[in-house]
């Protein structure tokens, strides 16, 4: 609906970000996740590489145990000898691709992986959840580098989803943190200050980060206190069907009492296993986004400061007429490509967030829309139960 044509009702119904509000009383509970993901669909029509990750496999040797991945590619890109591939990969495949893109790329922002190593006696990483739960982030992983207009054309993601053994054709000498640091430190320069919309950015994800830790941490109580409410629900429950069997007249309400609960109980735990596994997940990726982001910041800004310090050097040097030296031009060529690139990726990021965290707070609120829906249906079945009693004690008398 255009602005012109919007109602002088549905004109004051708009959100603080410019977005209208649709007034229209949803068809369900969850039809609003349902146009959410229509839209999704729908974007996908232009794309033309599509990328999955699914049937993770548990190996077990002599050696070691561990998990693979089933990464499945379609495309019709030229650069690539067929049109579809299926390949198997485990996670330290997925860190090495990681690691050559950031090599190779350097001014772009990478998208993070999942966390590699897990607290022992705390998660068991070869659990069903926790499989899922990777699986689930390796691809989003892989489909963030694929809707890439620079990363999906880079040649070690060509060679990640299509050879067979990524061993022998690319070699798997992962770069070591320390390497990375060394990579991008230039040493002795130091930047005077960062520009406005770089500070900017800078400070935005300084929040972001807080407020996202936050959420994180209540979020978290907020699940084990659920937890814990739930243990008392399996004992609250089966009192009243234990109840119900010394007295005779009281059976059927005692009965569908224990019924409600039990009912109850079921869709608090899937409302405590859908904030486990789907929401938690997407706040803590984004910690880890944000932490790529300013690795890139402070790469744009070691550049940057090398930059100034070699183009200090030719402002105060003593011969004048002297052109200035190619390195400097190369190197103010290179903040300028950083600049760039940098812009691009974080618009790129910041309309994925918004898609994300909609999608995100869509689903959270329909299913805690569900879970209030389904204990209501419960306890509203008990009512006719308590009548029949009533009426049949009234008909005695």
């Amino acid at each position: 609906m255009s602005e012109v044509s919007m109602t002088r009702k549905q004109q004051d119904l708009i959100l603080p970000n410019g977005t209208p509000v649709d007034t229209s009383s949803p068809a369900s509970s969850s039809s609003l996740l349902n146009r959410l993901q229509l839209d999704d669909d729908l974007d996908g029509e232009t794309r033309d590489l599509f990328v999955t990750v699914d049937d993770p496999k548990k190996h077990v040797s002599t050696m070691e145990t561990y998990i693979t991945y089933r990464v499945c590619t379609k495309t019709t890109r030229t650069e690539f000898d067929l049109p579809e591939y299926s390949v198997r990969r485990r996670y330290q495949d997925f860190d090495w691709l990681r690691n050559k893109l950031e090599e190779s790329q350097p001014t772009h922002l990478i998208p993070p992986l999942p966390e590699k190593f897990v607290m022992k006696g705390v998660v068991d990483r070869f659990s069903e959840e926790f499989v899922e739960t990777r699986r689930k982030a390796l691809d989003k992983f892989l489909k963030r580098v694929a809707d890439h207009p620079v990363l999906s054309f880079n040649e070690h993601f060509n060679a990640f989803l299509s050879a067979k053994d990524l061993n022998k054709r690319q070699g798997l000498a992962l770069l070591t943190k320390m390497g990375e640091s060394v990579k991008y430190v230039t040493g002795g320069y130091k930047l005077r200050a960062r520009p406005v919309e770089f500070a900017a950015m800078g400070d935005y994800l300084d929040v972001f980060t807080q407020k996202l830790g936050t959420i994180d941490r209540i979020a978290q109580r907020i699940i084990k206190e659920q937890s814990e409410f739930l243990m008392e629900l399996r004992e609250y429950g089966p009192v009243y069907s234990s109840w119900s069997s010394f007295e005779e007249d009281l059976h059927d309400p005692l009965e569908g009492v224990s019924g409600c609960v039990s009912n109850c109980s079921s869709a608090l735990e899937e409302l405590t296993e859908d904030m486990s596994e789907d929401f938690l997940p997407v706040l803590r990726e984004y910690v880890l986004y944000i932490e790529s982001m300013k690795n890139v910041l402070k790469k744009r800004d070691q550049v940057q400061a090398e930059y100034e310090t070699k183009l200090e050097a030719v402002v105060f040097r003593e011969d004048k007429k002297t052109p200035v030296p190619s390195d400097v031009e190369k190197c103010q060529d290179r903040v300028e490509c950083f600049n760039a690139d940098l812009k691009a990726d974080w618009d790129r990021w910041q309309n994925n967030k918004r898609q994300d965290f909609r999608q995100l707070l869509t689903g959270m609120a329909d299913k805690n829309i569900q879970y209030y829906e389904k204990c209501l249906a419960a306890w509203e079945s008990l009512i006719p139960l308590l009548q029949d009693k009533q009426d049949a004690k009234g008909e005695t008398n």
